[in-house]
């Protein structure tokens, strides 16, 4: 067989394909443009030898539905909108009840043939709340229903992903009543933090997405949390603080979806591609406020992921860790994509060529895009393979590899501060482990010295 050596790292090539009906005009381009911008994985992995080697594919577990293709706000930095893929402009503005159907009987197929525990279902967008109160459960029921009759062993969770700005008593009544939690979208607690969180007018929108917060925030089981992007203009403790006024069960700190072809921005007084860990700097001073506070007032996921993979234990994010992806995104056309931070790295980057009523969900998993993020560390550059953290860090998120013309097989443009951020914790979690050892050992040394044994007399003989 032949095999290609990519990052020094023996991996499967692509075979001569077998003879197949022409591949359409628009599929030629799509396959054209993945092999110019991504050649790892769309030239360099052989998924078949793969499966052959012992990497079997693993079923989708979290369903993606963009219901809307359109949002009420022009944030500046979305990658939907304003980074590298431009393909919402074709997108129906809203997905169909037929193509919502036909995702449900897809979903349920797919559970029922690997016997899937629970499914995630997450409403999306563009700004999913654009929908009708009495229509924005819809997708939801459909999947329920269709799950009842396929595999009715499997249960779902639910989310929308909302800016916040359309939240409403009415809208939060229907989701509660059809058992969806509401996540948020914001960038911190203060207006001078949502400055780039615009309206297509250039009006700001953090006004609305505040009331919406409060009112989310007095159902407190509706209220999935914040998700915040790190800005390297703001006070990062700050921030932190700022968003706690909104009560978050708990917060995600996105790094911003940036590669080594678009760098992220270094913060104020530094130059793209500078030295120092500015990200790491910002995270690690929410970390020690949050670490050191007397009391846990939110949940903060990536510090919990870095901490439960540093233990061991399995990673619950795509961002972090080693485990196979396992997310597949349904355009409001029905077509079938991967996941939708690839958008940020060339246009179509997540594209399959797969759509509902061609494709099923198995058939996803064969696709190069998708095989490449479940092979763990067999599909990592040689130094993340070589790492003391790869076990943890797993690489970095997926868009953060990617280099224009090589493709998603570098380290993650923020490895740098990913090591300083990891390790950080690593100590802190091990110092807090010594702490606690030494307490318990102390409490017991008092209790003993406290109420020393009693020395029994020895019975009498008989």
């Amino acid at each position: 067989m032949r095999r290609a050596i990519t990052n020094g790292s023996p991996l499967p090539a692509p075979a001569a394909a077998p003879a197949a009906a022409p591949a359409t005009a628009p599929a030629t381009a799509q396959a054209a443009r993945h092999a110019r911008n991504a050649p790892w994985p769309y030239t360099r992995l052989d998924v078949a030898a793969a499966r052959a080697a012992g990497h079997p594919p693993h079923p989708i577990r979290q369903f993606v539905l963009k219901t809307r293709s359109r949002c009420n706000l022009a944030c500046t930095y979305c990658y939907v909108y304003e980074m590298a893929d431009q393909g919402w402009r074709e997108q129906p503005v809203a997905m169909a009840p037929a193509t919502a159907a036909l995702a449900a009987q897809r979903i349920a197929e797919h559970a029922a043939a690997h016997d899937l525990p629970r499914v995630d279902l997450v409403l999306h967008g563009g700004e999913p709340l654009l929908t009708a109160p009495a229509a924005l459960a819809a997708p939801v029921e459909a999947v329920r229903a269709a799950l009842a009759a396929a595999s009715p062993r499997t249960r779902i969770t639910a989310t929308v992903q909302t800016n916040g700005t359309l939240i409403t008593r009415g809208r939060l009544t229907a989701l509660a009543a059809a058992g969806i939690r509401v996540g948020v979208s914001l960038d911190g607690g203060l207006p001078a933090h949502n400055t780039r969180r615009v309206d297509h007018a250039g009006r700001p929108g953090f006004g609305a997405a505040a009331r919406g917060l409060r009112l989310l925030a007095r159902h407190p089981d509706s209220y999935a949390g914040l998700l915040c992007v790190v800005d390297l203009d703001q006070d990062p403790v700050e921030t932190y603080e700022s968003l706690l006024a909104f009560a978050p069960p708990t917060v995600a700190l996105l790094l911003p979806l940036a590669n080594w072809s678009a760098p992220p921005p270094r913060g104020p007084g530094r130059r793209p591609g500078g030295p120092g860990t500015p990200y790491a700097d910002w995270l690690l001073a929410v970390f020690e406020r949050w670490w050191h506070d007397g009391e846990r007032r939110t949940r903060i996921r990536l510090f919990e992921e870095i901490i439960a993979l540093l233990l061991g234990l399995p990673a619950t994010t795509e961002t972090l860790g080693l485990a196979p992806a396992a997310t597949a995104v349904i355009e409001t056309d029905g077509s079938i994509e991967q996941a939708d931070s690839l958008k940020s790295a060339y246009e179509g980057a997540a594209a399959t060529g797969m759509a509902l009523d061609t494709h099923s969900f198995d058939e996803l998993l064969d696709h190069p895009g998708l095989a490449a993020r479940q092979l763990g560390r067999d599909a990592l550059a040689a130094g993340c393979r070589a790492c003391d953290l790869v076990e943890v860090c797993g690489g970095g998120h997926y868009p953060h590899r990617y280099r224009a013309g090589e493709g998603f097989r570098q380290p993650s443009v923020y490895c740098a501060d990913l090591q300083v951020l990891i390790r950080h914790i690593a100590t802190a979690v091990q110092h807090a482990a010594v702490q606690h050892a030494a307490a318990t050992t102390a409490g017991r040394r008092h209790a003993t010295t406290a109420h020393p044994p009693v020395a029994h007399p020895p019975a009498a003989a008989s």
